[in-house]
């Protein structure tokens, strides 16, 4: 099951709780990023949404990512400890406010590089993301490359993601 998250929540889950409809989706595996600005004021957090699913449906295996469609080749899947992870093609920084370069564990403004944009300029993105680069090739995970958090957006951004579009 693939999705925006907040969508899976709304026109599925929550759909499914309604109707108090039973289904073992235990084989399944669910693969959701963005929207989670709408369900901050629902207080529905990554952990939360993943229990929820588990709870309800039996699925175990809830996989989180970020990314931007401005920005070919920089999609970030959550490892089982809740870190994103970056790949051979990719890479981030934290920036302090005045664009200085965070040390590891120091939230920061999210910079993303993507080495695979060549027919316009997105290899490199200065987001208006908030987050935390842990580490690099030592996550508890084994896998390699830089490991972070999403921490939220900052203060007064517009909203304006892929699934922000969707009324």
């Amino acid at each position: 099951i693939f999705g925006f998250t907040y969508l899976l929540w709304k026109n599925f889950y929550l759909k499914i709780k309604k109707h108090k409809i039973k289904i073992d989706l235990s084989n399944f595996i669910i693969i959701h990023g963005g929207g989670w600005k709408k369900l901050q004021s629902e207080s529905i957090t990554n952990e939360y949404f993943k229990s929820s699913f588990k709870k309800s449906f039996n699925i175990n295996k809830v996989i989180n990512y970020y990314g931007m469609v401005e920005q070919t080749g920089s999609i970030f899947f959550e490892c089982e400890k809740g870190y994103f992870h970056t790949s051979v093609f990719s890479d981030i920084i934290t920036r302090r406010n005045d664009l200085s370069i965070c040390n590891y564990s120091e939230e920061g403004i999210i910079q993303l590089m993507s080495l695979l944009p060549t027919s316009y300029p997105g290899h490199i993105l200065l987001t208006q993301d908030k987050g935390k680069i842990y580490g690099v090739d030592n996550c508890k995970c084994g896998k390699l490359g830089k490991y972070f958090k999403i921490s939220g957006r900052l203060k007064n951004s517009e909203l304006r993601g892929c699934s922000d579009s969707i009324i």
